[in-house]
């Protein structure tokens, strides 16, 4: 039976059109995650969705905002040690971090 092990699963809600250091905010997000070693993340885009301004991103024929979510799942203490470094390249949006058991799997 495989063994579970204890982890956090971090999301951090952004838009698309967010940056940080002249590129879009979600790629260099990704970009420090392998710096920092961290284990995995994974980039989602939306179809529609709105924050705490209650103005709806959705596909417009002008331009391209919509809602990001970046995933990121590693140890408690890698977490931890990226937390701050991503609330410093954010300039709005939300993080959540929950308790999730880890599985994984090398075959």
């Amino acid at each position: 039976m495989p063994t579970y092990q204890p982890a956090k699963l971090l999301r951090l809600h952004i838009a698309e059109s967010d940056r940080f250091g002249g590129k879009a905010l979600h790629e260099s997000i990704l970009e420090k995650c392998r710096e920092l070693k961290i284990a995995g993340a994974t980039v989602f885009r939306g179809l529609e969705g709105y924050g705490e301004t209650a103005e709806i991103h959705r596909p417009h024929l002008l331009s391209r905002d919509l809602p990001i979510v970046v995933q990121i799942v590693d140890t408690a203490e890698n977490i931890e040690r990226l937390l701050p470094v991503v609330e410093g390249m954010l300039e709005k949006g939300l993080i959540a971090i929950s308790a999730v058991s880890a599985l994984r799997i090398h075959k």
